[in-house]
């Protein structure tokens, strides 16, 4: 009998060529500090099962405790799997973003809602749970009582400070071997995630944040090097580093490159960075240590919708920065919104064509998501026309939904989004020359497509 099964309720569509699958550290961090103080944990990634396969992995583990991660996109996959998994613990609890968010939304099929960053806390409500005791000493909980049934809500539990006094994830309850050849079949290398600090200071309008807050911490670079050395004994030869921005701390960031540098560890890696926080003498070491490849989240190609979406960055330091990496040998990728509230035709085709510009060679088009807890969410909350966006199941070319009540037609977006992603890939197969003679006429005939779409 397992004490507590952790459950990664994420299923992946049929089609999926995405780069970014990874385990779920969140879980793993979890159950390497219940581990650590003596506690059998299993965790149950859906990633790679199906949903029969899951409720059967999770079953036959015969836990007490079962928890439930869950975000944006998993609400209603969380929310039926606790339904389905009830008769089959004493205890439900679900954690994660949304359940953090939006604790009591959880309380109807869960008996507890961890709320923030879940080590300290899951590990005093397996130790309370097992020993008989009650929860309303144990910090940073939204839970039932189970004599009145009445909703109630601990005080807050503070954030870790030290990391280090973390274990790092349980990287064998990880499916290693499904990730790498998932990574190996579509793209030749085999990537698996790690994170070096949790939280950042910024504050975009459409990003939550609510489990490891706007408090940037960060673990020593030692520490990650000893992680970077545990990922590549199983076998893996690229990491996704999984900070909300890897480059937000440069001390931090050059620590790291140097102890990577000089433990000699021969493994290429990416990470998400912003256009204003790189140089070229920060770039540089990012290359020595292994950096193949930054991700940015530009979001618009128009200085004042960046302005609307707090982003604090100008269209000037996107141009710079993905440039920076070109010089450098290192590959950019991008992401853009298409559609946020207060664009119009001009500023959509302003961000299409100045994204299919630059030097990517990664680029990814969204519509905007008002997930719970945002200023985007709050402002758009009485025109939405659904709280919640699910990855589909099914092949679709563009895996998109609009989810308010929006000026701009969602087939009109989805159309900018194809003509964005053809003016990039012209540009990036052709050259510019190429795409001067063929490129060009194209842009200029789907603008005015554009243009007359409804």
């Amino acid at each position: 009998m397992t004490t507590v099964t952790l459950v990664y309720p994420y299923f992946k569509p049929r089609v999926d060529t995405s780069i970014f699958r990874f385990p779920p550290l969140g879980l793993g961090y979890i159950a390497a500090y219940l581990k650590q103080h003596d506690i059998s944990v299993e965790i149950v990634d859906c990633t790679f099962l199906n949903q029969k396969q899951a409720l059967k992995k999770i079953i036959d583990s015969k836990p007490r405790i079962i928890g439930i991660q869950s975000m944006y996109s998993m609400r209603n996959k969380s929310l039926e799997l606790a339904r389905l998994l009830r008769g089959h613990c004493e205890l439900l609890i679900a954690g994660g973003a949304l359940p953090t968010t939006e604790p009591e939304v959880f309380l109807k099929d869960f008996d507890v809602a961890v709320i923030g960053e879940g080590e300290q806390t899951m590990l005093e409500l397996v130790n309370q749970f097992v020993n008989g005791g009650d929860f309303s000493q144990i910090k940073g909980i939204v839970y039932k009582d189970k004599d009145t049934s009445q909703v109630k809500r601990t005080s807050p539990r503070g954030f870790v400070h030290d990391l280090d006094r973390l274990p790092p994830p349980a990287r064998d309850l990880f499916d290693n071997y499904s990730y790498k050849k998932y990574f190996s079949g579509r793209f030749g290398y085999k990537t698996s995630a790690i994170m070096t600090s949790r939280g950042c200071p910024f504050a975009c309008d459409f990003c939550s944040r609510p489990v490891f807050g706007d408090e940037f911490r960060a673990r020593s670079a030692s520490k990650v090097a000893d992680e970077i050395e545990e990922v590549i004994s199983l076998g893996y030869n690229r990491i996704w580093f999984a900070d909300d921005c890897f480059t937000l701390n440069r001390k931090q960031l050059i620590e790291v490159c140097d102890e990577i540098i000089k433990r000699g560890l021969k493994i290429g890696w990416e990470c998400l960075s912003r256009v204003d926080t790189l140089d070229s003498e920060t770039a540089d070491k990012m290359k020595q240590a292994g950096c193949v490849r930054m991700f940015f989240g530009i979001e618009s190609g128009n200085d004042s919708i960046l302005k609307i979406m707090n982003k604090h960055i100008t269209t000037k330091q996107a141009y710079i920065a993905t440039q920076l990496c070109k010089k450098k040998g290192i590959k950019a990728g991008a992401f853009f919104i298409l559609g946020y509230p207060g664009e119009n035709d001009q500023t959509i085709l302003s961000t299409v064509k100045f994204a299919s510009s630059l030097p990517l060679d990664y680029l990814s088009f969204t519509l905007p998501y008002p997930i719970p807890g945002t200023p985007l969410f709050e402002r758009l909350s009485g025109e939405l026309l659904s709280e919640e966006w699910e990855e589909p199941k099914n092949i679709q070319m563009i895996k998109h939904k609009l989810l308010f009540d929006s000026q701009v037609s969602e087939f009109k977006l989805k159309f900018a989004v194809i003509k964005g992603m053809i003016q990039f890939y012209s540009r990036k197969y052709m050259g510019e020359k190429g795409y001067a003679f063929i490129g060009r006429p194209i842009e200029a005939v789907t603008d005015a497509v554009y243009g007359q779409i409804k």
